[in-house]
């Protein structure tokens, strides 16, 4: 590796790749490496024995963790590659650009990783791609799958750019494919978020066929757009929060621009958020009152309404507010992991937590330890990959070979 201006070790001809960090025996790489050994023993049983040998999931409850947080949270804390890639080439903000290069791929890791969780949570897994053979127009279900599908591909077109920069000095032939992708680039944005839009509201629409199950203070037929909402608010939250352990993990990785230009960012992307935030607080307060669901507010589920709206929800949204006005970098980071957590909350509430409220305890779901350990396995391997990309292709620094290309 050779080192440009700012000591960031650049891939040559002759070394391409840099796998020291990923290979150091710290603490963080032993931890990650016993993670990756349980869960391929776990995916070596799942998929030996089936998925009644590692999951709780029964008739009352066919989606669980795996859709609860691996489906649901995944998709729309990958949110932040459309909410930045829109700001900075569809509304011109270019001086976002430093946060879209790191936003395209932790969100095609996301989408990537959403479909390897989907075949644990498959009970004949080879058979994901069916919908495309045996479309069910009719369903909500298959436009999900088709449009994750196809924005998948739209992100790994979008983020090919940078492996293509990584390889160019050995396979030339690299630089045609990024000539062309960065030609259509404002294309590709454009396509991006209108199956976002689509998806992210469209996973909300999957629950409004179970109004009997869905706690009335979850339910309503404005899911879709709560969902969308609440996508946004998760895009831009993520956005500050990669960022923040980026700077704590790989800051030798950024140039001086990412670094100049980090705490606007983190400041702009706060002001955002705040106000998104608390139009979505304003809209599920208004249509609870409008469901006549006030009663439900003095029971237990209602206390825990109450939690998430309060805690989770108004409470990151003043903090975004106070942080962006006061220019505070550190509250507005502070903020951003109390709004990913409501996000996370909001889809376990929906998902598991509010579902089957009916039931009694003993018929209520609850994950495996098993259904646990695979999603902390999933989340790790998205690390591992991401802290791959970072080590070798030019995420969070230009390549000098392409300075002022963008």
């Amino acid at each position: 590796m050779e080192n440009h201006a700012i000591n960031i070790p650049i891939p040559t001809r002759e070394k391409m790749f840099n796998m020291s960090p990923l290979l150091r025996p710290t603490l963080g790489n032993i931890i990650t490496w016993i993670i990756l050994t349980v869960g391929l023993v776990i995916t070596f049983i799942r998929f030996t024995q089936g998925i009644g040998s590692v999951a709780n999931l029964d008739d009352n409850a066919p989606w669980g963790m795996w859709i609860g947080f691996d489906l649901l949270c995944g998709v729309c804390l990958a949110a932040g590659g459309y909410f930045t890639t829109v700001a900075c080439y569809v509304m011109g903000m270019k001086h976002f650009h430093s946060a879209a290069r790191p936003a395209v791929p932790t969100a095609f890791l996301g989408y990537a990783f959403v479909v390897v969780a989907l075949l644990y949570d498959l009970g004949h897994p080879l058979r994901l791609p069916f919908m495309f053979f045996f479309p069910g127009t009719t369903s909500v279900l298959f436009e999900v799958g088709l449009c994750v599908a196809t924005y998948l591909t739209v992100l790994f077109t979008e983020f090919s750019i940078a492996p293509a920069e990584w390889l160019s000095r050995r396979f030339p032939i690299a630089l045609k494919w990024r000539f062309f992708v960065n030609k259509i680039n404002i294309l590709l944005t454009i396509f991006g978020v209108t199956l976002s839009t689509l998806h992210q509201s469209s996973l909300g629409s999957l629950y409004l066929i179970c109004p009997g199950k869905l706690h009335p203070l979850w339910y309503s037929p404005f899911l879709p757009m709560f969902f969308f909402v609440s996508s946004m608010v998760a895009g831009a939250s993520m956005v500050i929060f990669e960022g923040f352990f980026a700077h704590k993990g790989v800051h030798q990785y950024m140039d001086a621009q990412h670094l100049r230009e980090s705490d606007c960012v983190t400041l702009s992307f706060a002001k955002a958020a705040s106000f998104i935030l608390m139009a979505y607080f304003m809209l599920k307060f208004i249509d609870m009152l409008v469901q006549a669901n006030i009663p439900y507010l003095f029971t237990g589920y209602g206390l825990w309404w109450m939690v998430e709206m309060f805690g989770f929800v108004l409470l990151p949204a003043l903090l975004y507010a106070k942080g962006s006005r006061e220019g505070n970098v550190r509250l507005c980071q502070y903020a951003s992991m109390n709004a990913v957590a409501g996000i996370v909350l909001n889809r376990f509430n929906i998902c598991m937590i509010a579902f089957n409220y009916q039931l009694p305890a003993a018929e209520r779901y609850f994950p495996s330890l098993w259904e646990i350990c695979i999603s902390v396995f999933v989340v790790t391997m998205i690390v591992t990959c991401y802290r791959f990309i970072v080590y070798h292709m030019p995420i969070l620094y230009e390549h000098p070979d392409f300075k002022d290309a963008h």
